[in-house]
């Protein structure tokens, strides 16, 4: 089992977090007001605690999953910079320019996709991208499934981070369909091919042509 510090714990981290503490994985929760997540850890149970984002940092965790608005990306690598070294860090973001402001709008119009800039800024850990193309809702009451089970892609930048994310997706009863390097992660951006799908794995992998 895996320690896993939440980075934000919204729809979808608060939702993660909880089927992995299901899962059997110990889960941190953090928020830079960890008393606000009570009701979550106590929906989530005996595995899942709330703490600080610093904390999460400081707890030397195995994989962080980052869902957090993709403004905060520059400021939370840069001052969590010495915590995170050759830790999984699964990047659940995506830049939205409503809401993300001059930053979202610059990483969408450069040659580069959202995760290439997430890992450039998280330069010393090993970043996968996963959960970005996924409905809250479905996220929710979809997982822990035998059959009709949902297909999440995701991508890796080694060997290591491919393993930790791939477990984790089926470790809540999903299927894990590989796109490739985190160059690959084109079709997972918003408006992109397989942003916001929910299907089986036959069906994801004819979209990514893979």
């Amino acid at each position: 089992m895996m320690k896993i510090g939440i980075i934000g714990s919204g729809n979808i981290g608060g939702t993660l977090g909880k089927h992995w503490a299901k899962a059997g994985h110990e889960v941190l929760f953090s928020s830079r007001h960890p008393e606000e997540l009570n009701s979550l850890v106590h929906d989530a149970g005996k595995n899942a605690k709330a703490v600080s984002v610093a904390e999460a940092f400081e707890a030397k965790a195995d994989a962080y999953l980052l869902a957090v608005p993709f403004k905060e990306v520059d400021q939370i690598a840069e001052v969590f910079a010495g915590e995170y070294g050759q830790k999984v860090v699964i990047d659940a973001t995506n830049p939205y320019p409503d809401r993300d402001g001059e930053i979202a709008q610059e990483v969408r119009d450069s040659n580069r996709n959202a995760t290439e800039y997430t890992a450039m800024k998280f330069s010393t850990a090993l970043t996968s991208k996963a959960f970005n193309t996924i409905h809250a809702e479905h996220l929710k009451k979809r997982a822990f499934r035998d059959t009709d089970r949902i297909a999440v892609p995701y991508a890796a930048q080694d060997e290591k981070s491919r393993e930790v994310t791939r477990q984790l997706i089926e470790d809540i009863g999903m299927d894990a369909v590989y796109v490739g390097d985190l160059s690959a992660t084109k079709a997972m951006e918003v408006d992109q091919g397989v942003y916001g799908v929910s299907t089986n794995k036959s069906e994801l992998s004819e979209k990514l042509n893979i």
